[in-house]
C-alpha cells in the first residue's frame, strides 16, 4: 500500500469586470458560469458554487494541494475573456480586471458560503461590491492599500 495525500482546502475566489461598459448581463451570465465551471473542472478542481452580479463574480472551489491558485485564476480569466469575446454577447471587448481575492474556509461553514454566493443578487441590493470586498479583506485580516484595490464601478 502506498501513502497518499489527503486534503480539504476550500477557497472562495472573487474578481471584477474591467471597464464601466463591460457588465455581466443576466441574458448570458449562466453561459459564462458554465464555461468557468468547465475550466475549473478541466484543471481537476471541484466547483462548489459560482455566481455574481453585473460587475464581479464569486466562486468556491475544493482545491487540491497540487493546484497553484494564481495559475488557475489566470487560466479562468484568460479563457473566459476569450470565450466572451468570441461569443460576442456585447458590442465591446470583455475583460476582467487584474487581481483577485481568495479566502479560505473550513468544511463546517461551506453551506453558509455556498448560500452567500448563491444569493449575490439579493445581497448586492443592500451593499456595493466595494463595501463587500473591503469587508472581506478586513474580516480575513488581509493587509491592503486602497490604491491597489479594483477600479470600482460605482
Amino acid at each position: 500500500m502506498s501513502v497518499g495525500t489527503f486534503s480539504q482546502i476550500y477557497i472562495q475566489v472573487v474578481f471584477a469586470v474591467k471597464g464601466r461598459n463591460s457588465l455581466i448581463l443576466p441574458a448570458w451570465e449562466d453561459e459564462l458560469y458554465k464555461y468557468i465551471t468547465g475550466t475549473v473542472q478541466n484543471k481537476n478542481q471541484k466547483m462548489l458554487a459560482i455566481n455574481g452580479v453585473h460587475d464581479h463574480i464569486h466562486f468556491l472551489i475544493g482545491m487540491k494541494p497540487s493546484c497553484c491558485l494564481s495559475d488557475l485564476v489566470r487560466e479562468v480569466k484568460k479563457s473566459s475573456n476569450k470565450f466572451m469575446n468570441e461569443k460576442k454577447f456585447m458590442n465591446y471587448k470583455f475583460e476582467w480586471q487584474v487581481g483577485f481575492g481568495a479566502f479560505s474556509y473550513s468544511h463546517s461553514v461551506l453551506d453558509n458560503v455556498i448560500g452567500y454566493i448563491q444569493n449575490q443578487k439579493e445581497h448586492h441590493k443592500k451593499q456595493s461590491f466595494k463595501e463587500e470586498y473591503t469587508l472581506f479583506l478586513k474580516k480575513f485580516n488581509v493587509e491592503f492599500k486602497e490604491d491597489y484595490l479594483f477600479e470600482w464601478i460605482e
